[in-house]
């Protein structure tokens, strides 16, 4: 973008920030760096939203740019003189917007998840497992919704493969974590599993782990709020890089 210097800088400012804007949401959109702050489903608002800020702020430059040169046809002012342009300075207000590009904020972490209880809720209804012996993977979200409100049905007796992030409450608990979203990050709430059996001796926050295990009939209360949390008898686990989308929907059966 390269206006005419004639034109007014705050209209200049207005259009750089709205152009920055919008290339900085369809940055986000065309790749998987929207998955931190949005469902994947909203993908498609993004990437529109993103459009018509690029738009808007064309759209400015471009009447702007006209209005300067009608000004310039018609000759300085009865004082002769130049308009007043506006200070330089609001070009500050892109500031925040290249933080943004520069500078993309991490996915809901540890951090969140041991100052949020659980967001664990009784589901609609319990689909049918997979028939067999074979180990079941299943989310976060399903295995605590099974086990706590469909007492361990299904899950008796079969190995299950869990994978999510470490969180550790004040007491050191172990937890394996999924944080669930009904929109967007600002609603994020964790489900939790308490982890115990053959559980790492050493554990970092917000590493990923995939855990293999099996059901176990054990409950405790989340520290924040008193929800459920169903424990996990783990049998092997090993880390594993944090995935494209790190976040759940809400389980509802």
């Amino acid at each position: 973008m390269n206006p005419d210097p004639s034109m007014n800088p705050n209209r200049q400012a207005q259009a750089a920030l709205l152009f920055l804007l919008g290339a900085t949401v369809l940055h986000a959109g065309l790749t998987d760096l929207h998955l931190r702050y949005v469902k994947a489903g909203l993908r498609p608002l993004l990437l529109l939203c993103g459009a018509v800020l690029v738009v808007t702020a064309a759209a400015t430059v471009w009447y702007e740019w006209r209005g300067a040169r009608g000004r310039h046809d018609d000759g300085p002012g009865p004082d002769g003189g130049r308009e007043h342009r506006e200070p330089r300075v609001s070009w500050l207000l892109a500031l925040p917007v290249l933080a943004l590009i520069l500078v993309a904020p991490p996915a809901l972490g540890s951090y969140s998840a041991t100052h949020t209880g659980t967001a664990l809720q009784k589901p609609f209804g319990f689909p049918d497992l997979p028939a067999g012996g074979g180990t079941l993977r299943l989310g976060v979200g399903e295995y605590a919704a099974r086990a706590v409100y469909d007492d361990g049905r299904g899950l008796r007796d079969r190995p299950v493969e869990i994978t999510g992030f470490v969180a550790l409450d004040p007491s050191g608990t172990p937890y394996l974590v999924r944080m669930s979203l009904n929109c967007c990050a600002a609603d994020g709430q964790p489900v939790k599993i308490a982890l115990t059996g053959e559980v790492p001796p050493v554990l970092r926050p917000d590493a990923w782990l995939e855990v293999t295990g099996t059901y176990s009939p054990r409950r405790t209360k989340d520290p924040v709020n008193d929800g459920p949390v169903p424990w996990f008898e783990v049998t092997s686990a090993k880390p594993v890089p944090a995935p494209n989308d790190p976040y759940d929907e809400v389980w509802t059966g």
